[in-house]
């Protein structure tokens, strides 16, 4: 069995709220006291990508996706846990330790704007990466490869003179997609690379997606609400709440049998036209919890209808229950 490119072993992820009405008041001594508030925003999270494979994670906004995302890539330090990438731990690498590994791993980004540099015609902005990671000996190598890659990705070579202001959104994001091309990396993250976008465009930018992972068999982790995309574009998939994964496994599995009550809360509330919805309607009442103080147990125990003293009590597994599908939930048994 092949070793897994990305590992994900027990990630956690937290944020200290440090000024005015976000921190605790608390009397000691007869003095206040402050108190910084922390949110829990990824509570060990565990999963593997391999070599080529599609793996996204998905729920609803302020799930902690898109922040388990930047901790395996490092633009956040973990508060926990691991991220092994071919089997060396580079969860807490510093700063020059892990720059040979920045070139394998790279990140689209949801908002094609922000995420290029405004000052920077599109020819540098590709450039840059390649003459930093020496994928190229000189400059004239390196325009040459950038032609190359705007070709790949839709774009013109004469519109590399341009700046990012002057193209549309979908154009932005195809120039985000060949700066991660750039350095041919073997991992990308895909963090809603689509939501910005208009619908007639989403489909253009997937398709290329999926064209240049065919092409070049990259393995993509895939973050998303819309499961529409989801099951287009997917192998496997987790799905998160409350910066925890409650259920995971073959794309076909889940859509098909998804088991976990939040998962059916889920995929109830995609809309559909003119065909049967993916699952029954479900009626669950309540907002998702507070992640500065997450509920004890199960996270989902106090919007679930099947909860019971054990789920306010003890927090459940993620375990396998058959066929490598993965659920978090005392009231789901394996076959």
């Amino acid at each position: 069995m092949q070793e897994p490119l990305i590992e994900v072993k027990n990630l956690k992820q937290e944020f200290r709220l440090t000024k005015g009405l976000l921190q605790s008041l608390r009397i000691e001594d007869g003095k206040i006291v402050k108190e910084d508030k922390i949110v829990h925003a990824v509570n060990d999270v565990s999963f593997k990508i391999n070599k080529g494979e599609v793996f996204s994670l998905v729920g609803e906004s302020g799930c902690g996706k898109s922040t388990t995302a930047r901790t395996i890539i490092r633009l956040l330090e973990p508060a926990g846990g691991q991220v092994l990438y071919k089997g060396t731990d580079i969860s807490h690498l510093k700063p020059n330790q892990i720059l040979p590994y920045r070139k394998d791993m790279q990140m689209i980004f949801q908002d094609p704007y922000a995420s290029l540099n405004p000052k920077q015609r599109v020819e540098d902005i590709i450039m840059e990466p390649m003459l930093f990671h020496k994928i190229v000996n000189t400059k004239e190598e390196a325009r040459k490869k950038c032609m190359e890659i705007l070709e790949r990705v839709g774009l013109r070579p004469e519109q590399a003179s341009r700046y990012p202001h002057q193209f549309s959104g979908g154009q932005r994001q195809r120039i985000g997609v060949a700066r991660a091309l750039a350095v041919q990396p073997e991992f990308i993250i895909a963090d809603e690379p689509v939501s910005a976008l208009d619908v007639s465009i989403q489909a253009q930018i997937l398709n290329l997606l999926m064209d240049l992972k065919d092409e070049f068999n990259f393995s993509y982790l895939f973050i998303a609400h819309d499961l529409s995309v989801v099951r287009h574009i997917s192998d496997r998939l987790g799905v998160m709440y409350l910066g925890g994964i409650v259920e995971m496994g073959d794309k076909n599995t889940i859509f098909e049998n998804p088991l976990h009550p939040y998962t059916n809360l889920l995929f109830s509330a995609v809309p559909t036209v003119g065909e049967a919805p993916l699952v029954e309607s479900v009626e669950i009442e309540g907002e998702i919890p507070n992640p500065v103080n997450l509920p004890s147990g199960c996270y989902f125990h106090d919007r679930c209808p099947y909860a019971t003293d054990l789920c306010k009590k003890e927090r459940p597994e993620l375990k396998d229950i058959g066929g490598e599908h993965y659920v978090a939930c005392h009231h789901v048994k394996g076959k």
